[in-house]
């Protein structure tokens, strides 16, 4: 770390809100995407063009009943919603956004924190918080929360895999498990998305099961079970499982962005790093609206073999091609 422990705190507080602000526009901005691509109308009530739309929805689960079964298990039941938030926000803090700055003569990093691993860090903080998902189906004492927890965890396990193997060309490429020593790696040069085409198709399928987006969004099949893992929640706790699944496609496309697309670099005015970065993750963002938008669900067996029998070996060969090549070069 370079820069002074309480400068870390304050961009730790920007970070988090203009995430949380990210997290509640691209409620609507999907809404709004998803009407246009239909030709329907997405919101246009709440505010001047519906701006005030997740104000209003935020409003609406903050006054909302939040019942609580009486055969929940208490601080488990409580627990889990926080515990998903909680690493959904967390995971974001290692993701560089720009070179670093001399502000007011104070150095200022380009993350909130910059450590030598932390690739495996996202996974980690990411894999904790699947335990929130799983764990609030179990505690709610229903058998549909319990079925759509069992095929949550069936899903991540699935693709879980497949998602780490898909960074392995690029961590080889990059010989660095740092975030920003792989934005670094590409700097003046191909982005790895180019020599690791194969491995980022992967990530962005294996991401899109990952945060549950169609047409991979099993664990919550309304047709089939309700509601999923979060049946029995209601009011802001409810609303705190829909945040962790937006913050989470906000991460997944940053990380998209750091690995494979360059990070903050671009081909020109380099010197805009924060902007080109926001660019990519917004275009990112639109092509997982435009999916969703587009495709159909998929049956539970075809999920399942695709991430199994696809995907899987898929990532497997184009680590090990490309652990060749490194050692070969």
């Amino acid at each position: 770390m370079t820069e002074p422990w309480w400068i870390s705190v304050i961009k730790a507080l920007i970070i988090i809100n203009l995430v949380l602000v990210g997290f509640a526009y691209l409620t609507l901005a999907e809404r709004k995407v998803m009407g246009r691509m239909q030709l329907r109308y997405g919101p246009n009530r709440a505010g001047p063009f519906g701006l005030l739309q997740p104000a209003a929805d935020l409003m609406k689960l903050i006054r909302k009943e939040s019942f609580f079964p009486a055969s929940a298990v208490d601080v488990l039941y409580i627990a889990s919603p926080f515990v998903a938030a909680f690493t959904a926000l967390s995971t974001f803090s290692v993701i560089p956004f720009g070179p670093g700055w001399e502000i007011f003569g104070y150095q200022v990093d380009g993350q909130v924190v910059d450590v030598p691993i932390s690739l495996i860090l996202i996974f980690a903080i990411g894999s904790i918080g699947t335990f929130g998902f799983i764990v609030a189906g179990w505690a709610s004492d229903s058998k549909f929360a319990l079925l759509g927890a069992m095929r949550t965890c069936a899903q991540l396990v699935s693709y879980e895999v497949s998602l780490a193997l898909s960074v392995l060309g690029v961590v080889l490429m990059a010989q660095s498990l740092s975030l920003t020593e792989i934005v670094a790696g590409q700097d003046g040069t191909w982005w790895y998305v180019v020599p690791q085409f194969v491995g980022f198709v992967v990530f962005l399928l294996a991401g899109t099961a990952e945060t549950a987006r169609a047409p991979f969004d099993l664990p919550e099949a309304e047709q089939e079970l309700v509601a999923g893992y979060h049946t029995e929640y209601g009011g802001m706790r409810f609303g705190l499982f829909t945040m962790s699944e937006y913050i989470n496609l906000i991460t997944l496309s940053g990380l998209a962005v750091t690995l494979f697309l360059g990070g903050w670099h671009f081909f020109f005015l380099d010197g805009l790093g924060p902007i080109w970065f926001l660019v990519k993750l917004l275009a990112l963002l639109f092509l997982f609206i435009w999916i969703r938008t587009t495709l159909p669900r998929l049956r539970y067996d075809q999920l399942m073999r695709f991430g199994w029998k696809v995907l899987l070996p898929v990532a497997t060969l184009n680590a090990v091609v490309t652990a060749i090549l490194v050692v070969a070069l």
